[in-house]
């Protein structure tokens, strides 16, 4: 049932649409920058540092913050700085082969390990599969998020709200792939700043100001020391969980391939992670004040659907607005990546289908409409059992963490072979599907990331010979 006035459901659907059209109309504009498959692929190297920088945390603050880290804030409080944590502790950790990453002009995740180890369809196959994982679960769980939210303040059903967001991720990503998407997101990814800091001090002042929420939520949650109130053993859990799959999230990549210059891929990076802290703010702060006003909720993560019932209505309009920014922007982006690998590393490299820029650029967009309807499916089938998608950063981070960054490094003294790159994945895969299976305490991508080095270490001893890397010195030393 529906929990607003006609009134507010109107402001809601209106605020939505023109923030859809909004987007559609930046979409188009941008997109004309697009000339080529390298743009609509990759951006073709074209993105300045702001550009970077705002597109990162406007791709990865989606669905999750609005729902899940918000729960955490009303839970935990000060907790949420810890997730946010991971996420700056992966960009940082990523910072340390962006030059290198970019240097090369990759497309792709499977690019990557094929340049590594030498090009293989099995290897492009196997990566590919593992680099889809994530932004195809992305957009799923983006639509639900999306109907989920404003089902429960308008009524309107949830395969309606599915194809209403289907559609607006849609008109993000046709006009000009990468390109498009990216700017649109840069200017969307400034509303969402200045949203969320806006909507997380409006919170405080509706559950009765700062005093007030010290005096009525525990002071574990709120002091300093709240930011470990979740427990340590939670704590471990996100690290080896968040920040893997934040090393292997083709999404975060494809920024670092898109910079414009060279110097810009690492700094990006460092700033893209702090930006992320901003989310911490907004979740804290909202989840802080919905526990003082009320304690009592079942679910946690009830605590933002909740506040959307508090809300006069025209902050309840500007709220749907930040919310529909906020989800589509992310759909929109992990819909692209999608695409990108299905057109660069199923179609060209292991179909061998080679096509020109028209072409190329003609079937993206086709192929994008057919991703983007799978994903609305299965998001009206299973609206309450999309869970198991989580498991999408377990067995990609396993899968790809050793063969990425483990291969870096050996790259520059051996000849990797693809044989090493295959054994190395395949292994990762097993290690994370036993793990789960024996329902492991610490996280199963862990397993599979030490049985995916493991092999990857044994293999290279056993096939490689030792060479002298291709790469200047110079540029290595500062990779």
């Amino acid at each position: 049932m529906h929990t607003g006035s006609t009134g507010q459901i109107i402001g809601v659907v209106t605020a939505s649409l023109l923030v859809i059209g909004w987007g559609a109309a930046m979409s188009v504009y941008f997109g004309r920058r697009a000339r080529t498959s390298r743009d609509w692929l990759s951006a073709n190297e074209s993105l300045p540092l702001f550009v970077v920088v705002i597109t990162q945390f406007a791709a990865a603050a989606g669905g999750g913050v609005l729902i899940a880290h918000v729960g955490i804030g009303y839970q935990s409080g000060w907790s949420v700085f810890v997730y946010e944590g991971c996420v700056l502790v992966g960009f940082l950790l990523l910072m340390l082969i962006a030059r290198w990453l970019r240097q090369q002009s990759f497309t792709t995740v499977p690019d990557v390990i094929n340049r590594l180890f030498g090009q293989n369809k099995l290897v492009t196959a196997i990566a590919a599969l593992a680099a889809l994982a994530v932004p195809f679960g992305w957009i799923a769980t983006q639509f639900v998020a999306f109907a989920k939210l404003f089902g429960q303040l308008t009524g309107i059903s949830t395969p309606v709200l599915v194809a209403v967001i289907t559609v607006a991720s849609l008109t993000f990503v046709l006009p000009g792939g990468l390109t498009s998407v990216a700017w649109a997101d840069f200017v969307f990814g400034l509303f969402k700043i200045a949203m969320a800091l806006a909507v997380a001090f409006y919170g405080i002042h509706l559950a009765g100001g700062w005093n007030h929420i010290t005096a009525t939520v525990p002071k574990r949650l709120w002091s300093p020391g709240g930011v470990t109130a979740v427990g340590w053993h939670q704590i471990w859990l996100w690290a080896f969980a968040i920040i893997p799959g934040t090393l292997t999230n083709q999404l975060y990549y494809q920024r670092v391939f898109a910079t414009r210059k060279v110097s810009d891929a690492r700094r990006g990076l460092g700033l893209s992670g702090v930006t992320m802290l901003v989310s911490g703010v907004y979740a804290g702060c909202i989840g802080l004040a919905v526990h003082s006003m009320n304690p009592h909720l079942s679910n946690q993560e009830d605590a933002a659907g909740w506040l959307l019932t508090q809300l006069p209505s025209w902050m309840l309009v500007v709220f749907a607005a930040f919310l529909v920014a906020t989800i589509v922007a992310t759909s929109g982006a992990a819909l692209q990546s999608t695409v990108a690998t299905l057109m660069r590393d199923v179609h060209q490299t292991i179909a061998g289908k080679e096509a020109g820029d028209r072409r190329t650029v003609t079937l993206s967009r086709l192929i994008s409409v057919a991703v983007a309807v799978l994903a609305a499916v299965l998001a009206i089938a299973f609206p309450t059992a999309l869970a198991w998608l989580v498991a999408s950063y377990a067995y990609s981070a396993a899968a790809l963490a050793a063969p990425i960054f483990l291969g870096y490094l050996l790259h520059r003294r051996r000849q990797l072979k693809p044989v090493a790159a295959i054994g190395s994945m395949v292994a990762g895969l097993i290690g994370c599907g036993g793990a789960q299976l024996l329902g492991t305490t610490v996280p199963y991508a862990v397993y599979g990331i030490v049985a995916s080095a493991a092999v990857l270490l044994l293999l290279t001893a056993a096939t490689s010979e030792k060479h002298v890397p291709t790469v200047p010195s110079e540029i290595v030393s500062n990779a």
